[in-house]
């Protein structure tokens, strides 16, 4: 089992390309937008190879989502890990520009939970999912339903 240290600040999927004598490896625009990298900085790089199917039940926690949309469907584009009306139990991180809170979750996806403080550990409703980001309602903060 591969450990992984505290100081991840983040995780996606991405091909390596190849440019003349050198390969590449993008990052997606969400994650710096997001402030997991900033442009300019170094950082270490770890890579995984990718798990067949049959070994992904027991490799990986969680089974990803399957795509519903037909025009993204075998994009190869990780999907959300959160669906549309799932209860989740998050830990807020930080907060976002205009105060809600901000928590992570699988590859570092950011979850939108207004009036969250970092530190709080609510149990949120996912009530709207996007690419990068979903956007929560807290349903259960320490016992008291909201």
């Amino acid at each position: 089992m591969v450990e992984v240290p505290d100081a991840l600040s983040t995780l996606f999927s991405a091909q390596i390309e190849t440019d003349g004598d050198r390969y590449i490896v993008e990052i997606p625009k969400s994650e710096v937008s997001h402030g997991a990298v900033s442009p300019g900085e170094t950082y270490r790089v770890g890579l995984l190879s990718q798990v067949d199917a049959s070994a992904s039940a027991t490799a990986q926690p969680q089974t990803p989502k399957q795509d519903t949309d037909p025009e993204r469907a075998n994009t190869g584009v990780p999907q959300p890990p959160v669906d549309e009306g799932e209860i989740r139990n998050v830990t807020i991180e930080s907060l976002g520009d205009q105060g809600d809170g901000i928590a992570k979750v699988e590859r570092g996806y950011v979850v939108i939970v207004p009036d969250g403080e970092p530190g709080d550990s609510p149990t949120v409703e996912i009530e709207t999912v996007q690419e990068n980001v979903a956007f929560a309602s807290v349903v259960d903060n320490d016992g008291h339903t909201v």
